[in-house]
């Protein structure tokens, strides 16, 4: 991706989102994000994409052995919830008192 501009996303850290595409896809299942990756164009949600990591003995870690994390999909397979609606939803940015607030399309609601 391009360095030149900041790219814009409608997905923020601590959001409720769906997984719309992959192995996790679950369309009912309204999940929490931990991290946005920007330059990368990923989000880590929680409970998704777990992968095991092989860790050596170290000092914090003293036993080492088989990890079980969360790593980063791609934004575009994320969709915000609407809990209004109790669906996923576009977004569309509105000015409101010379702020910007995301808005729900299916229910029109304030994203908080």
């Amino acid at each position: 991706m391009s360095t030149r501009f900041k790219p814009k996303f409608n997905i923020k850290k601590g959001d409720a989102v769906v997984v719309i595409a992959g192995d996790d896809k679950d369309l009912a299942k309204p999940r929490q994000v931990l991290e946005v990756f920007l330059d990368k164009s990923r989000v880590l949600v929680e409970g998704v994409n777990i992968v095991t990591k092989h860790t050596k003995p170290s000092a914090q870690n003293t036993k080492g052995g088989i990890v079980k994390k969360e790593a980063p999909i791609h934004i575009s397979n994320v969709m915000l919830w609407d809990a209004k609606a109790g669906k996923a939803t576009r977004v569309t940015r509105s000015r409101e008192t010379g702020k910007l607030v995301r808005i729900a399309k299916k229910s029109g609601e304030v994203i908080k």
